[in-house]
């Protein structure tokens, strides 16, 4: 299987692309810059040609709509997509001192950058089995709304959607297409004192990809143990 990994330089992205080559799967791992690839560059030294660092800034349409195309003049098909790439701006920030450049930088990276992959990838998106996955959060949980991460969540919450509109879409396909919680992790955005390992998150998300785990889901909100999610 060919995966496309979106923030695949570091934390989540990186231990998913780890993971799918661990398991013998092909990677294109979306950064947006290959020349600052110091993580990736160990496993390009593991595993070869089956890993290929590609730039892919989800904010970038124009370069999102290059890559493409080139994948589809090369033949290339995909197996799956993860949105991964995302931002946690204004954390903990009152509604009344709320930036709100900084809510529409967000939904640019956590909203709008998953539909751009997706409008430009899609077609590649081919090969039997195939699964889309948007990374979402516990944050986009209408059910379980708190007062505060007001871009990350309701940018979360909108992906939710997006993902719902494109299962709807690709129905008769046989594309899996999930919104993934991975678990509040021990990265960069998830900070030390989180509980949950991104690799084990990684394990269970390729997991789903691979159809080793089968949601079962109204709304195809799950964690990463394929678990339903509160809407």
């Amino acid at each position: 299987m060919n995966l496309l990994i979106t923030g695949a330089g570091r934390g989540l992205g990186h231990e998913i692309a780890a993971e799918a080559l661990e398991r013998g799967h092909r990677v294109v791992a979306g950064v947006r810059s290959p020349a600052d690839n110091g993580k990736l560059a160990s496993l390009a030294g593991k595993y070869g040609a089956r890993l290929e660092t590609a730039r892919l800034d989800v904010t970038d349409e124009a370069g999102i709509a290059a890559l493409a195309s080139d994948m589809k003049r090369e033949g290339r098909t995909l197996g799956a997509i993860v949105n991964n790439a995302a931002i946690l701006a204004a954390r903990s920030t009152p509604i009344e001192q709320l930036d709100m450049d900084e809510v529409a930088r967000s939904f640019d990276i956590n909203l709008y950058g998953p539909m751009r992959v997706v409008k430009h990838f899609l077609p590649l998106l081919t090969e039997p089995g195939a699964a889309l996955i948007n990374i979402s959060s516990e944050a986009g949980s209408i059910t379980n709304a708190y007062p505060g991460d007001y871009p990350y969540a309701i940018s979360k919450t909108a992906l939710n959607m997006f993902s719902q509109q494109l299962l709807a879409y690709v129905k008769d396909r046989g594309v899996q297409v999930l919104s993934v919680h991975p678990g509040w992790m021990k990265t960069d955005m998830g900070g030390e004192n989180a509980p949950t390992d991104p690799r084990q998150s990684a394990h269970g998300i390729v997991d789903m990809i691979e159809g080793k785990v089968v949601p079962a889901s109204r709304f195809n909100f799950v964690d990463y143990t394929g678990k339903e999610m509160p809407i």
